[in-house]
Order: structure tokens, then C-alpha cells, then sequence
């Protein structure tokens, strides 16, 4: 006779071992992409599982709106509050991009009471860039 298997879980959803449930995250990374259009944060672990996002976009804002600090300040929010409920104390920030909502992010994040090991700002440079196009000749 055999022994049937206890399944942990429901498959109706397609999901098996869902990430997202309350996994004890002591220290992670916080990424900044600020462009002029939109702000996107981004908080994943150590390893480089995200936990949880949030843009400006997704925070209620639309059009013009999702470039301008207090946006960018509502994404930072809506991002960390889901990992202060699963006791993230510690966080490395990343910030990228040039626009508006880089430093209302990084006050939001700082306000939300997580100690920062460093902040970092990872923007790309172009160290003499591509080559240009060919002048059109006539």
C-alpha cells in the first residue's frame, strides 16, 4: 500500500513556493532608477531576489506627474513597506539616473528608519561615448 504525499500549498494559482511570503530579510540592497520620466525603486536581498518594487507609475501617478520628487518620494514608500514587515534593518542604496526624484527617494528611504551602510550612485558614463554618425554629405 501506498503512502499518499500531504501537499503543502495549492497549485490553483501556479504558483508552488511563493517568494513573496514573510522570509526573514536582515539586510538587503535598495536600487534608485531615477529618470526624468518615471522613478522606479527596487529592493531585493543580498543574493539579488527581488522582494519588492514600486515606480511612480505603479503609485498612482500618471503622465507628467511621475517625474516630479513627491512621486518619486510615494514609490520609496510603497517599496520599503512591504520589507519593514519582514524585518529588513540594514540596506545598501544604489541611485541611478538623473532625474528630479533622486534625492526625494533616498529622504523617503532615509526617514523610513532602515540603517544605510552606504549609498552608492551607480549612473553610467560615457567615458567619450560611441563614435558619432558620418557628416551627410550633399
Amino acid at each position: 500500500m501506498t503512502k499518499s504525499i500531504p501537499r503543502i500549498g495549492s497549485r490553483r494559482n501556479g504558483r508552488i513556493g511563493s517568494r513573496k511570503n514573510a522570509r526573514r530579510i536582515p539586510k538587503g540592497v535598495i536600487h534608485v532608477q531615477a529618470s526624468f520620466n518615471n522613478t522606479i525603486v527596487t529592493v531585493s536581498d543580498v543574493r539579488g531576489q527581488v522582494v519588492s518594487w514600486a515606480s511612480a507609475g505603479t503609485s498612482g501617478f500618471k503622465g507628467t506627474r511621475r517625474g516630479t520628487p513627491y512621486a518619486a518620494q510615494a514609490a520609496a514608500v510603497n517599496a520599503i513597506r512591504t520589507i519593514i514587515d519582514q524585518d529588513m534593518q540594514r540596506a545598501e542604496v544604489m541611485i541611478k539616473g538623473a532625474g528630479f526624484g533622486r534625492d526625494a527617494a533616498l529622504r523617503a528611504i532615509r526617514r523610513s528608519g532602515i540603517l544605510l551602510s552606504f549609498v552608492r550612485d551607480v549612473t553610467p558614463m560615457p567615458h567619450n561615448g560611441c563614435r558619432p554618425p558620418q557628416k551627410r554629405r550633399v
